[in-house]
């Protein structure tokens, strides 16, 4: 984390929405695929996909302001943490049944979201008059 945490915020928030983005894009794309590789359903995919959408634009929408607002950055780290925290539940729970293949793909998926989450809770941490954010 070393590296991410040297980076500013308007760069966390463009990898997320670049990550995000990504994300977006094969769960779209290659939802096909990926259910029997994952044996996650190509509905499901999909639908996360398209729920990637909104998201990438937000973030973005957030990133291209002059000045960052520190509430709407705090806004994205708690909908990064109830990613994190609804990607847990979703493997506990039984409205999938994913393969071990597909577990991983959700655990790693969330592993990255937590991470850009605590570079983003950093950087808010930062004195924010020398990083462009606004206090809330």
């Amino acid at each position: 984390m070393a590296t991410l945490s040297r980076l500013d915020l308007r760069s966390i928030l463009f990898l997320d929405a670049v990550a995000s983005g990504a994300m977006a894009l094969l769960l779209l794309a290659g939802a096909g695929v990926l259910d029997s590789l994952f044996d996650l359903s190509t509905t499901f995919l999909r639908g996360v996909g398209v729920l990637l959408v909104p998201w990438v634009a937000m973030l973005l929408l957030v990133a291209t302001r002059k000045v960052i607002p520190a509430g709407a950055v705090w806004g994205i780290v708690a909908l990064n943490l109830l990613w994190v925290v609804g990607s847990v539940v979703l493997l506990l729970g039984d409205w999938v049944e994913p393969n071990a293949l597909g577990v991983a793909f959700v655990i790693v998926q969330a592993m990255a979201v937590a991470l850009i989450t605590a570079c983003q809770v950093e950087c808010l941490a930062r004195d924010g008059r020398d990083s462009g954010i606004a206090r809330a």
